[in-house]
């Protein structure tokens, strides 16, 4: 089987216009979603995070056997931490020590032009740097991703004005599955957004899980990594193992399928809301479901999910 080296990262933002947001490093800093399986082999978390330089500069001692082995990372004076307390207007020290063997300033919080990116009702750009739109239908559950090791199932939300025959949607949760397990981010249905109040939670296998604020503002179970890129409402997740990852050919999902080699999309280009259909072929029974009519994951044998 062909596959494609990609490295995945969920990231997710929640503001008054976008209900969701998740993107990907792609290899070229504008994000991407996919899946696949080198359990083990997250090269670019291999590391050691030593004392900052004399100059402030935080640095990190390379453990990968790859090129950067034993080498030590400086973070550029430009971004000299990894988590600087304010993201909005300061990039953050990106420290890879896979076959990159770098350390570069990126912006933490997600974009809404990233490949990967689903933002606004919903706006969503594939992997082909397409972008097009996909409704889905109000209360309803699609796959966004779906390939042998990994599921990522959206819930919509939504309105219809007086008027209007469809339903304005947007995403309120996302549920991502790997082997047994699923976390779950969702948006608190609130009266009112602000974005200056935290109405996100967090769930893995069916408990709930904080997210520190100081320290390091982020929560680890060995599976998951989930921590704050923001004070409020925007954090990143990331799945031990999926780090690294192969995409198969046949990669499925509204989103997935995008990244498929050869992917040319069939979106009205021009226009000022390209639609994407197949809710047919994604819609899901419920949020947790790995069961749609295109979709490709499935649960270890015997064993069951811890919802």
């Amino acid at each position: 089987m062909k596959t494609h080296t990609i490295l995945w990262v969920l990231i997710i933002l929640l503001c008054t216009e976008a209900a969701i947001v998740h993107g990907a490093d792609k290899g070229n800093g504008n994000g991407g979603v996919a899946s696949g399986n080198s359990k083990g082999n997250s090269k670019a978390m291999m590391k050691i995070i030593l004392s900052p330089s004399k100059n402030g500069q935080e640095r990190a001692y390379c453990k990968a056997k790859s090129a950067c082995y034993k080498k030590t990372l400086v973070c550029p004076s430009e971004c000299p931490q990894r988590k600087p307390k304010n993201n909005k207007k300061q990039k953050a020290c990106h420290v890879n020590c896979g076959s990159k063997c770098e350390a570069t300033c990126k912006w933490r919080k997600p974009k809404c032009d990233g490949y990967g990116s689903l933002c606004y009702d919903p706006r969503i750009v594939g992997g082909d740097g397409v972008m097009f739109y996909f409704h889905g239908a109000k209360d309803g559950n699609f796959a966004i991703v779906s390939d042998d090791n990994l599921q990522i199932n959206a819930h919509f939300i939504g309105t219809r004005p007086l008027g209007r025959t469809r339903d304005f949607t947007w995403v309120q949760a996302l549920a991502v599955m790997f082997d047994t397990h699923t976390l779950v981010v969702s948006a608190n249905r609130v009266s009112h957004w602000d974005d200056h109040v935290d109405a996100l939670t967090v769930q893995f296998d069916g408990e709930t899980v904080n997210i520190p604020y100081d320290g390091e503002a982020e929560w680890t179970n060995g599976d998951a990594l989930v921590e704050r890129t923001d004070d409020k409402n925007s954090i990143r997740v990331k799945i031990s193992g999926l780090v690294e990852m192969y995409i198969s050919d046949e990669v499925e999902g509204v989103l997935g399928k995008t990244y498929r080699p050869g992917y040319v999309s069939p979106v009205k280009r021009g226009v000022p809301m390209p639609m994407m259909g197949g809710e047919d072929k994604y819609q899901t029974p419920y949020l947790f479901s790995t069961f749609c009519n295109a979709c490709r994951f499935k649960r270890p044998s015997g064993s069951l999910a811890a919802i």
